[in-house]
């Protein structure tokens, strides 16, 4: 089992003094509360690459704003669009029903092309995980488990509502 989960993207800088507009990683409520240890990826140099959350404002079920002990305004700019990993010890363990590595087998279906197939497997890339689903026609196709794309998972019925860019099937 790995030691770190990928919950959240610094989507960008909320103000010059550290403060970010955060969004939960695909698939998952927002995680991240103050006092848990952060590991920003990829790491940048002449900045932090761990820190302590001091706050958490949430706006919604999936984003907050949110601020890091020891990060302040050019720290920020240089971390805005980085991943928050948290160790993985530090969270409920059946949010991880919900997380892409415990999808195989799972249904993917896309708002307009309805059912792709069946996810066979996650690749996990260091920009991003992808999921491998095995096509109808015994074809595979990639998916990127990112936000603008995977926009809905039903644990429940073990199905993932996608918006595929168009041309990815033909790819």
């Amino acid at each position: 089992m790995r030691t770190w989960a990928d919950v959240a993207v610094l989507a960008k800088t909320k103000n010059l003094k550290g403060r970010f507009v955060a969004r939960a990683a695909a698939g998952l409520p927002f995680l991240l509360e103050e006092g848990d240890e952060v590991a920003f990826v990829p790491p940048r140099l002449d900045v932090p690459r761990r820190a302590v959350v001091s706050l958490v404002k949430l706006v919604d079920e999936r984003s907050a704003e949110v601020e890091f002990e020891g990060v302040d305004g050019d720290d920020a700019a240089e971390l805005a669009g980085c991943h928050c990993l948290i160790r993985r010890d530090s969270i409920d363990e059946s949010v991880f029903e919900e997380m892409p590595a415990a999808w195989e087998g799972w249904v993917v279906i896309d708002r307009e092309e309805g059912e792709i197939g069946v996810v066979e497997g996650l690749v996990e890339n260091p920009g991003q995980a992808l999921l491998e689903v095995g096509r109808p026609d015994g074809g595979r196709v990639l998916v990127p488990v990112v936000d603008e794309i995977v926009r809905d998972v039903d644990a429940k019925r073990r199905i993932i509502g996608v918006e595929l860019p168009q041309g990815l099937l033909d790819l």
